[in-house]
């Protein structure tokens, strides 16, 4: 009995990444399998860092797994190899996700403030002063890059201790306290600056 092109011969030895990555590339679902075997635990976990066990990091993981397939074209060998590619694709998808999440949260908090400001969107008595506070946040996390965002939206959003956020983010404990006590010392300002406003 024989066997098909591109299947493993009984007994033979697992393929190489190398030899993976280019039977990926070339269509070869059996290679698709593989990479997930061999793969996947990696690309979950990197998703786990960035998200925490739960919904984002499986979904970044299957749809890690599906972009690469749908654009294995894409993939070149020569370039690098194949579980860096995959590692690529990866990060590209947990930005994705970043972005979905800060667009929600965006639009959740802008309907909070709307609800709480009133039709002429003016501060009016019994306005809730923490969804002011949320939204002088919003507007600050406008101006931050990376990691800076996403440390304080994980510190304000997430609720998550600086121990916390560093072990989610592989970033050193140090500099998550360093980026939130900038961060906040600038939104001081701006909340003693806006009530004096307030106030005149």
């Amino acid at each position: 009995m024989g066997t098909h092109p591109g299947e493993a011969q009984p007994g033979a030895p697992d393929p190489d990444d190398r030899e993976v990555g280019r039977r990926f590339a070339a269509g070869d679902e059996q290679a698709l399998a593989l990479a997930y075997e061999r793969f996947a635990g990696q690309i979950h976990g990197m998703a786990v860092r960035a998200f925490g066990p739960g919904p984002d990091a499986e979904d970044v993981t299957q749809q890690t797994f599906v972009s690469a397939w749908t654009g294995r074209a894409g993939y070149r060998p020569e370039k690098g190899p194949f579980p860096g590619w995959l590692v690529g694709v990866a990060r590209h998808k947990i930005a994705d996700t970043w972005a979905r999440r800060a667009k929600q949260r965006r639009e959740a908090e802008a309907a909070i403030s709307e609800a709480q400001a009133g039709p002429a969107n003016r501060v009016a008595p019994g306005f809730d002063s923490q969804v002011a506070d949320r939204v002088l946040v919003l507007d600050e996390l406008e101006l931050l890059g990376q990691p800076q965002r996403g440390i304080i939206e994980l510190a304000f959003f997430e609720d998550l201790t600086h121990a916390q956020i560093a072990a989610r983010t592989g970033i050193p404990l140090g500099t998550v306290k360093s980026h939130i006590r900038r961060t906040l010392e600038r939104l001081r300002s701006r909340l003693e600056v806006d009530g004096a406003a307030l106030h005149a």
